[in-house]
């Protein structure tokens, strides 16, 4: 496992060079790590547990500490570095090491996730207002998809950043994002029951919570996709 400042270098070298899927500087601090985490190991019973974009595995060690004894952890990771190290973890780090046998590192874009098996908790590191409007709807309808009957939803936002970003933005910038202000601002309405903000990080962050009532009606062969205009 490597040290913080090892760490921290990391990320920053992955954050310039994959600006658009790593999206922060510095991994999660411990109190915004422990926000993310905290829907899991709420639920006596078995629980399959999805983190999207865990990077080196801040949020992760959260997670890790609290899976139940039959709780499975699946760990999606498109960066071919961050996978390294969280596979590197899983056999070196003792922690790790207890629940090994119980979660997959799965090399992939989360819309590529199979939709065979659902699960109880997700949670996100995605920076989702990095990307276009498609493919921010797309990846939250996969995640309706992918969510058992009463699958919390977990995802984050740094306090304020689109509208500090609109300020130094090109017009065609502000119009995305808007738009994925209002697609965020939908799903929330519609979905969310508890906010925290995490004051105690760098940037501070708004943690989101989010309660599915059932699994919308979709399958690998056709998913359901609708296109957003921004």
């Amino acid at each position: 496992m490597p040290g913080k400042l090892s760490e921290y270098k990391t990320f920053w070298n992955e954050f310039r060079q994959t600006f658009h899927t790593t999206g922060a500087v510095l991994p999660s601090g411990r109190r915004l790590s422990r926000a993310l985490a905290s829907q899991v190991g709420r639920d006596e019973r078995p629980r399959r547990i999805l983190e999207v974009g865990p990077g080196t595995g801040a949020v992760t060690s959260e997670i890790v500490r609290r899976l139940g004894a039959d709780d499975r952890l699946d760990l999606v990771e498109l960066n071919e570095r961050f996978v390294e190290i969280l596979r590197r973890r899983l056999a070196e780090e003792s922690a790790w090491q207890s629940v090994a046998t119980r979660v997959r590192v799965l090399q992939l874009p989360v819309e590529e996730l199979p939709l065979d098996e659902k699960y109880e908790c997700i949670v996100s590191g995605l920076p989702l207002n990095n990307f276009d409007c498609d493919f921010v709807r797309k990846v939250l309808e996969h995640f309706h998809c992918l969510a058992a009957e009463g699958c919390t939803l977990s995802f984050f936002e740094y306090v304020a950043i689109r509208n500090l970003k609109s300020l130094v933005s090109s017009r065609d910038e502000r119009k995305r994002l808007h738009g994925i202000g209002q697609i965020l601002k939908e799903e929330l309405t519609d979905w969310e029951f508890q906010r925290q903000m995490v004051v105690a990080n760098v940037p501070p962050a708004w943690v989101h919570h989010l309660r599915y009532a059932a699994p919308l009606p979709c399958s690998d062969e056709y998913p359901i996709v609708q296109t957003a205009v921004c």
